[in-house]
């Protein structure tokens, strides 16, 4: 197992976020460590210069937080975010586009941010890694199986479960139900309402590889003084 600090996103996504939160956010992502930070896309290339010599990541949100934007324009921010020094996209995909069970459409949009990214090359000097959201809570069991399928097929690196702008964050059974779909082939990122040490095992138990967390510092001090 990886070590702990290397499950968190740790992120800043509220639209009234400051440029000093997010340096702040920086600060703390450099501290402990963390996979990851998520920010908005006009943040990015602050955040590169920031953690440009650091083992940790910068994602972008794109279609953030509705995912009913055209492909083209996901794709325009897609590219502008990589340019800026993103490192992964996490993408909202067409949730509309799912309810009317238009897959070609889902798996098209899907396909093209993947392709996208995967010509492009991270700080690691891997390719940038592709996330969808599918905001599950919107979502039936089957539709979420189906959005899995739809994704991994399309090149998707992650599914991720949730926004935490909607009517609900990640769920242990969702999480279950994703990895149970995805096996091995595509990670997971559990996202939305993950606040506590408790929260976190039990998306990790449930088989999450990630977790999108504002709170990661807060859960980060908890394993610290459980594991003391």
């Amino acid at each position: 197992m990886k070590p702990f600090n290397k499950y968190f996103d740790h992120t800043l996504l509220k639209p009234e976020a400051t440029e000093m939160q997010v340096v702040h956010l920086l600060a703390e992502a450099a501290e402990y460590d963390f996979a990851s930070i998520c920010v908005a896309g006009s943040f990015v290339s602050a955040a590169e210069e920031f953690l440009r010599d650091m083992d940790v990541k910068i994602a972008c949100v794109v279609g953030f937080p509705l995912g009913n934007q055209s492909t083209d324009a996901k794709a325009g921010e897609t590219r502008i975010a990589i340019a800026d020094g993103a490192d992964e996209i996490d993408m909202v995909l067409n949730i509309g586009s799912v309810k009317d069970g238009r897959w070609d459409h889902v798996r098209y949009e899907i396909h093209t941010l993947a392709k996208i990214c995967h010509e492009a090359k991270a700080k690691d000097g891997g390719p940038v890694l592709l996330k969808v959201i599918l905001e599950t809570c919107l979502l039936t069991d089957d539709e979420i199986i189906l959005a899995c399928k739809a994704a991994r097929r399309a090149g998707a690196d992650f599914v991720k479960t949730s926004t935490g702008f909607s009517t609900g964050g990640a769920t242990v059974h969702h999480v279950r139900l994703m990895r149970e779909t995805m096996g091995d082939d595509v990670q997971i990122k559990a996202s939305g309402g993950i606040r506590t040490l408790e929260d976190a095992r039990a998306m990790i138990d449930a088989g999450a590889d990630r977790l999108g967390c504002s709170a990661s510092v807060q859960i980060m001090e908890e394993y610290r003084n459980a594991e003391a």
